[in-house]
């Protein structure tokens, strides 16, 4: 009988663990890290399957919660996109549903307050949801790593990266090197924008859109902002420089711990 009992509480704990991780954290939005530390978040909503302007892709191995600002935010995109006669956005990573860490090493994607987006804008008709799963997203940049794509490159993706950057609680924009040093040299008359736009490793086939902490979130942790200019000066050239240079031998990644307080967020 002892035997049983145990057996039934295991299973009832794992039972509760898999709920924890596939629904939210009950109350109020609770925003406790950011984007370098890792954390959690309370309160989530979901970003629904599809909407105007957006789909969902890649359902089997991407999370698609967030704050409800970060899910306003990208709706409010896909409709703005739409309006803009831009192909349908393809949306992917934001969080888990209590946030925490995700597979691949996204640390980034624990608080709801990031998002990727697609960057390819050829002109094409939705997907079906067959292709929602197996599409794979075309990269902007050359293999080279120096220049973006010119078969892939369209001032819709000029357009689409702006569009982004004056979306309401935008920190900044991770693209490849390649296209910010594209936009650099394309974009004329108000070029205040570009200062969101951030070069960063990867990040040859879709944006990460990063928000700032809701104002009255005090666990969530603000990354400082970006520099000031343009970013097309030296601080651009950088990374190209790092194409030359020697591979340095990289130490296995080691994840931050989570925030203490995310125990009780995360179940367990």
């Amino acid at each position: 009988m002892i035997f049983r009992h145990v057996v039934v509480f295991l299973l009832l704990g794992s039972v509760a663990a898999a709920a924890a991780a596939t629904s939210p954290a009950p109350g109020p939005l609770h925003i406790i890290g950011g984007p370098n530390t890792g954390g959690c978040i309370a309160g989530a909503v979901s970003l629904p399957l599809e909407g105007p302007g957006f789909q969902t892709i890649h359902l089997d191995r991407s999370a698609f919660w967030g704050a409800p600002q970060t899910i306003d935010h990208l709706e409010l995109f896909g409709r703005e996109a739409a309006a803009a006669g831009l192909p349908t956005l393809l949306m992917e990573d934001i969080s888990r549903a209590r946030g925490g860490p995700m597979p691949g090493g996204h640390v980034s994607h624990q608080i709801g307050l990031d998002a990727d987006v697609g960057l390819d804008m050829r002109p094409r008709p939705p997907l079906s949801a067959q292709e929602r799963d197996t599409v794979e997203l075309r990269g902007m940049v050359r293999a080279d790593g120096r220049e973006i794509d010119p078969s892939a490159w369209s001032p819709r993706v000029t357009a689409l990266l702006h569009m982004a950057a004056d979306l309401p609680g935008v920190d900044r924009i991770l693209i490849n090197p390649a296209i910010k040093q594209q936009l650099c040299r394309e974009v004329t008359g108000d070029r205040s924008w570009l200062h969101l736009i951030r070069p960063w490793y990867g990040h040859a086939a879709h944006m990460h859109i990063r928000f700032r902490c809701p104002a009255d979130q005090a666990d969530c942790v603000q990354a400082a902002p970006p520099p000031a200019g343009d970013g097309c000066d030296a601080t651009l050239q950088w990374w190209f420089d790092q194409l030359d240079a020697p591979a340095k031998p990289s130490a296995p990644y080691k994840p931050p711990p989570l925030p203490v307080a995310c125990k009780a967020i995360l179940g367990g």
